[in-house]
């Protein structure tokens, strides 16, 4: 995994986690609610670029204050 953004709500309905990360493409997984009952969704891009677009467009729509992990803090995205 490469970095965490998190919307700094604890809130099982309005908790929001996006996640870039590299295998062999880019994925971006984003998830609304908590770990246990949230929805995901999830991207593949070729270009790093192209994620980091659809990180940003994730982010800037919810309008919230949102927070970026370091890697060493960032938990992993839900398989």
């Amino acid at each position: 995994m490469v970095t965490r953004w998190w919307n700094g709500v604890w809130g099982r309905l309005t908790r929001r986690d996006v996640w870039l990360a590299r295998e062999v493409r880019w994925h971006v997984v984003a998830r609304a609610g908590d770990s246990e009952t949230g929805r995901v969704l999830r991207w593949e891009f070729d270009t790093e670029d192209e994620a980091r677009r659809m990180v940003r467009r994730l982010v800037q729509a919810d309008g919230s204050p949102w927070r970026e992990h370091s890697r060493d803090a960032a938990t992993q995205p839900p398989e």
